[in-house]
């Protein structure tokens, strides 16, 4: 979305602008309440969607007039159905759901947002608690990995295309979750191997999902913290959607680490939502600001800082391009 699309030199458009939190809370909400996987199978009728989510009923007409009216549900007749977009993303359980993102967005950005003020004035997170604590809750902690699932199930098909995996033997994905990603790279890579570095508490459902996946002989987890914990050595070292966890410095710290766990002849693969000079670059911006509200230091950061570090580091023809809608890959060589 860019700011183009409304016109903000009018008061109707300032207005609009200034209400579209409520067309997101309506989605997010849909999502929360699972409308869309009580409609898998087919339209229902209000009554029907009432009595399946066991709502009150008062606004419930106007709640499914306004899903239709933003395109996510179709109505026909006296009955609401999933549109297509929502029947393929929304669904829970389908190959291309990004609902374990949304619900993140409801339970965690949704009310941080709501402290931005307070953030820009202090600087700090206004999310509540810390990932520690989000460690220690194992069914929190499962709401976090769907997020970050629902995040690499979208990029996957493209990293998968974007970079020559099947010329190297091993990677190692750092930051890598329960392995989602890399599982999905071996598999299109038969002669690969990989490995996922992240902290220890993600052991547990890493091994829970490669053995799903079939590639549990393939993947090996390794437990640390990546900023005291040397990184395991690999052909290929994948930093996704971690460096905008942190700040420039622990960036430059990263990509250092990063290095020296590249073997000679290998590469480092970075991807993120980077930022550009195009200030109409919404989606990317939202998400340097959600780093804000939820991370002690971390932002977006412009592709040229992070060739900057990796040139610094000792990489060698480093590149970058367009990854799917937003993000940017960046490919880092080691002599």
């Amino acid at each position: 979305m860019t700011t183009t699309e409304l016109d903000v030199g009018t008061a109707a458009g300032l207005l609009r602008l200034g209400n579209a939190f409520c067309d997101a809370k309506a989605l997010l909400t849909a999502v929360e309440l699972d409308l869309f996987g009580v409609l898998k199978d087919g339209p229902a009728t209000e009554e029907e969607i009432r009595e399946r989510l066991r709502l009150h009923g008062r606004g419930l007409s106007d709640f499914l007039h306004l899903l239709a009216a933003l395109g996510v549900l179709v109505k026909s007749g006296e009955a609401f159905g999933n549109a297509a977009g929502a029947q393929r993303h929304l669904v829970p359980g389908g190959e291309s759901y990004i609902g374990g993102f949304l619900q993140r967005s409801n339970r965690n950005l949704y009310p941080a947002w709501g402290r931005l003020s307070e953030a820009l004035r202090t600087g700090k997170p206004q999310s509540g608690g810390s990932f520690a604590e989000v460690l220690e809750r194992p069914a929190v902690l499962r709401q976090f990995i769907g997020m970050m699932d629902a995040l690499t199930q979208q990029l996957a098909p493209a990293l998968v295309e974007a970079f020559p995996w099947s010329r190297y033997g091993s990677l190692l994905d750092v930051g890598g979750c329960r392995g989602n990603l890399a599982a999905h790279l071996v598999t299109a890579n038969p002669g690969l191997r990989g490995h996922v570095f992240d902290l220890p508490p993600m052991a547990p459902f890493f091994a829970e999902h490669v053995e799903a996946q079939g590639v549990a002989d393939r993947l090996e987890f390794h437990g640390g913290d990546f900023f005291a914990d040397p990184l395991p050595a690999a052909d290929v070292v994948v930093l996704g959607h971690v460096l905008h966890d942190w700040d420039a410095d622990q960036r430059r710290q990263l990509v250092r680490a990063a290095y020296a766990a590249t073997n000679p002849g290998g590469a480092l693969v970075v991807y993120d939502r980077m930022l550009d000079d195009d200030p109409r670059h919404v989606e990317n911006l939202v998400i340097s600001l959600d780093m804000l509200l939820v991370t002690d230091g971390g932002s977006e950061y412009p592709v040229q800082e992070l060739r900057a570090a990796a040139a610094e580091a000792g990489f060698e023809r480093i590149t970058d391009r367009p990854l799917g809608d937003f993000d940017t890959i960046v490919v880092c060589h080691k002599p």
